[in-house]
This record gives structure tokens, sequence and C-alpha cells, in this order.
């Protein structure tokens, strides 16, 4: 039986309809910005490979997004073009994830700065590849908010010492932000064949047997239960649900705009490490948080291109209660 809904911000006038999903996507990279207080708890709890956090955290988020599902279908059947979408972005999401994690543990500040050369690669591939029209207002938001997050990042890496470790951990966090920027601009590819909910659940079902085949044998037996059950839970915010806003934003709004959004998990992070582990916090931090709200709020009141649909495919998401 065909459930029946409305789209989602449909009793909220023009002005709503048109930044919620912009707010989505802000909260949802805000959200992405705990990871970092999440890791270091569980960690406390009970120390494990970066794989098995992986897949304990796309496991979750699989199985959320899988009961949000069951409501938030598209009737049409897909074709195999899109089918092969879908699987393609689990692999992306997997070989994102991995990559982003194994250069964290080299560096933390160069494997961030390179993993967010995203929105430029975004917003070089979505002229030429989605038809997005770049405009001259994306392009300052673009280079501002990155270049806040230089600002924020690039003195403490330059403190330390040049080494291959920095190195290797720019080469991993620059790949990584390749296939996350692929997975941007290929959501707008399915939207039409695959609701939220649905994108975010056949991809899991790719990518957590993927990474679990990266986890060592022992290391299953090894797992202290009380760090993987934190985990898993903890997952649910920034994971699931951050997930599914920043899908369903995504796909009523330029790539570009979505990708110079998520500039905010960094600043947030930054913030909460200065609040809560007591990293420290200095002037040209504060300045390029700046930046980066700058450039965020720019993309957010943007007027929308011309050509440039409302939504790339049916809004099929449940009503909210």
């Amino acid at each position: 039986m065909q459930v029946k809904t409305r789209p989602i911000g449909a009793s909220l006038g023009p002005w709503g309809r048109r930044e919620l999903p912009y707010v989505a996507v802000a909260l949802a990279a805000a959200s992405w910005g705990t990871w970092g207080l999440v890791i270091r708890r569980t960690e406390a709890l009970g120390a494990m490979p970066t794989s098995l956090e992986s897949t304990i955290v796309m496991a979750v988020i699989t199985a959320v997004t899988g009961l949000f599902a069951l409501r938030d279908r598209v009737s049409r059947r897909a074709p195999w073009r899109e089918r092969a979408w879908i699987a393609w972005l689990g692999v992306g999401d997997a070989a994102n994830v991995v990559l982003f994690f194994a250069a964290y543990k080299l560096t933390i500040a160069v494997s961030v700065l390179t993993h967010y050369l995203t929105p430029l690669f975004v917003a070089l591939a979505a002229p030429l590849v989605l038809r997005e029209r770049m405009t001259p207002r994306t392009v300052v938001a673009v280079a501002t908010s990155f270049a806040g997050l230089a600002v924020m990042l690039v003195p403490s890496a330059a403190a330390g010492a040049a080494s291959g470790a920095v190195w290797a951990s720019a080469a991993l966090g620059a790949g990584s932000a390749v296939f996350y920027a692929s997975n941007v601009v290929v959501n707008k590819f399915i939207a039409a064949s695959f609701s939220t909910s649905e994108t975010m659940f056949w991809h899991g079902v790719v990518a957590t047997p993927l990474l679990a085949l990266l986890v060592p044998r022992e290391a299953w037996a090894a797992a202290s239960p009380g760090a993987a059950g934190f985990l898993a839970l903890a997952s649910v915010g920034p994971g699931a649900l951050a997930g599914l806003a920043f899908v369903w934003g995504l796909r009523r709004m330029p790539a570009a705009h979505a990708s110079t959004l998520t500039l905010l998990e960094p600043f947030v992070s930054i913030l909460l490490g200065a609040a809560w582990l007591g990293e420290s916090l200095g002037a040209t931090a504060l300045l390029g948080g700046a930046l980066i709200l700058a450039g965020s709020v720019t993309v957010m009141v943007v007027r929308r291109p011309e050509g440039v649909p409302r939504s790339t495919g049916p809004d099929t998401s449940p009503t909210p209660p």
C-alpha cells in the first residue's frame, strides 16, 4: 500500500520553503563537528581500530535509515543505471571514511584541511557535470569559507616539523575529499528514483560489509562492549539523522552551496575541542571561524540561480509529527 505523504515545509511560507534545506544542511554539518568528542569518549571506554569504529557507525546509519525508508519511498522502479550509482555511493562513502580516518591518525590539521578541499572539487565539477550555474557570489562564498579553514588550521600544521607523515596525511585527506565530492554530485543523479531515506539505507547496505572486511579478525572479540554500545548510540544523531538532513537539503539546493556549508563541521569541531578538550583557540582560529561563517551565511541567503530547480526529484519525505 502506497503511503501518502506531503513535502516537509509545505505548511511554511515561501521563505521557509526556500531556506529550510539550507538550515538542514547547516545543522547536519554542525552535528558532524561533534564526532571528535564522540570518538574521544569511545576510545576512553575502550580502544578499537578505526575500521571497526567505521563499521559500527555505518551499520547504525543503515539500520536507522532503513526504518525511515519503510515509509519514505519512491514508487517508480529505479533503472539499473541509478542502482549502480547507489552502489557507487556505498563504495565512495566507505573509501571516504577509511581514507579520512587514516589521515586523521597521522596529522589532524593537515588531514582536515585537505579533506575540506571538497567544496572546491564540487564547485569545479557542478557546472560541468550537473549543469548548475556558477554565480560569482557562490565563488566568493566558497573561497571565503575555505580561506577561513586555512586560517584556522594552517598555523598548527606549520608548527610541526615537515615529514613523510605530513605528506601522507595530505594525500589521504585529499583522496577522501575526492570521494566525498563524488558522493555530493552523485546524489543529484538518483533523486528521482530513491528517496532521501532509501538513498541513505541502500548506500549503507553496500558500505557496511565493505568496511567490515577491513576489520582485523581479532578486533571483533577484543572490542569493549561498553565502547561499542556508546558509539552505536551516539551514531544515531551525527550519523543517521544528520545524514538524512544533509541528503534532504542537498537535493534542494545547488551542490556547491551544500558543500560550502559543510565547512561548518571543522569550525564546530575546533570550538568543541577548545571548550571540552582544553585545546587552545587563538585569535587566528577566531578569525578563521568568522570567515567560515561569513561564507556559509552568503550561500544561505543567496538567491536561487536561474535554471536551478527547487527540487531535483519528488519529495516523498514523511510529514514530521
